[in-house]
């Protein structure tokens, strides 16, 4: 992870280790939390962390934690 991405852990599901190589096997895979001193922090702090995470057909959502962050 980016150092920007501190306070930020992944845990994975579906993933296996080959030699150096960490494949996928396809689903949601990965979650990403983060840490901060407000929602928007944390936030932010998420994404930091995914922008150091790459693999062939990644996607990912953009509405973390857009709920806490625009309440009704």
């Amino acid at each position: 992870l980016p150092p920007e991405a501190e306070d930020a852990v992944v845990f994975h599901a579906g993933t296996t280790l080959q030699g150096d190589v960490t494949s996928v096997s396809g689903g949601r895979v990965l979650c990403v939390t983060a840490l901060g001193d407000s929602t928007r922090a944390a936030q932010q702090r998420a994404y930091d962390a995914l922008r150091g995470i790459h693999f062939d057909g990644a996607q990912h959502r953009t509405d973390i934690g857009h709920r806490a962050i625009h309440k009704r």
